[in-house]
């Protein structure tokens, strides 16, 4: 059974190679003349892609609970910030398939070394940041982030900040909660079990199916950034637990929102 994980996701990551050097040389290319929705579609081009391909090959599928919580396409004013849980690569690529919106990921500034996949975000309406610097990086996601809203984008935040374990919970920073009050938006939770198929900084992919899950909008205002992420991370950790309630299994759900400081991003 493993040696089969292991030579159908050596497969995906061979397809994954060969594709992101010619979808990315396109998209840098394009980005010299074309609008940044253009170059945003050819980007949600290969993630889609990436998606459809772990399906294929490996035998990832997902199914979407509550995608009726977040506005439709054609509601262009309604602004919000996505606050998700972070298990796996998956949820990076499947998001802006899945969402009706353009999304900008703020994200650490070292992915824009990565050769083409890297050169390629570079190009996007994204916010990456220095998170040895937390005054001007949290600096930077305010001002770009009622940015981004103007345009009708949306942005999006990891507030664990990286991948963690299946099963484990890591510690939510305020920054996502902080983003929404400044900025007169809800903040909607989402809950994404996909470490089952696609295990954090694992390279070897299982069939399955990852459960993503999209709660009701948060509204922001009037709140304290400790108390709005606490309420947020209630959410996701006892979705989280609903649905994948094996990885979970004798750990009750910690808060761990309340106490962090308030400059981390």
């Amino acid at each position: 059974m493993r040696a089969g994980w292991l030579a159908r996701s050596a497969l995906y990551w061979a397809w994954l190679t060969l594709t992101v050097v010619p979808w990315a040389t396109v998209l840098v290319l394009a980005s010299v003349v074309a609008p940044k929705r253009v170059c945003y579609r050819i980007c949600v081009g290969w993630v889609t892609l990436a998606i459809h391909s772990a399906r294929v090959i490996c035998g990832v599928d997902w199914r979407v609970h509550g995608i009726e919580n977040v506005p439709t396409r054609a509601d262009r004013r309604s602004a919000v910030v996505l606050a998700a849980k972070h298990q796996s690569t998956w949820e990076t690529f499947a998001l802006p398939m899945l969402m009706p919106h353009p999304i900008a990921y703020v994200f650490k500034r070292e992915l824009l070394w990565v050769p083409f996949f890297g050169w390629a975000l570079a190009r996007l309406d994204m916010i990456h940041i220095d998170r040895s610097r937390r005054a001007e990086a949290w600096n930077k996601v305010a001002k770009q982030g009622r940015r981004l809203f103007d345009l009708g984008n949306w942005v999006i935040m990891f507030p664990e900040g990286t991948r963690v374990p299946r099963g484990s919970q890591g510690a939510y920073k305020t920054g996502a909660a902080r983003l929404a009050i400044t900025a007169g938006v809800p903040i909607v939770p989402i809950a994404v079990a996909a470490g089952r198929c696609w295990p954090a900084k694992s390279m070897i992919l299982r069939p399955g199916c990852v459960e993503v899950s999209i709660g009701a909008p948060i509204d922001a205002a009037g709140r304290q950034p400790d108390e709005l992420m606490h309420e947020v991370e209630a959410w996701i950790e006892t979705e989280m637990r609903r649905l994948d309630p094996e990885a979970y299994a004798a750990r009750p759900a910690a808060s761990s929102a309340q106490g962090l400081e308030r400059g981390e991003v």
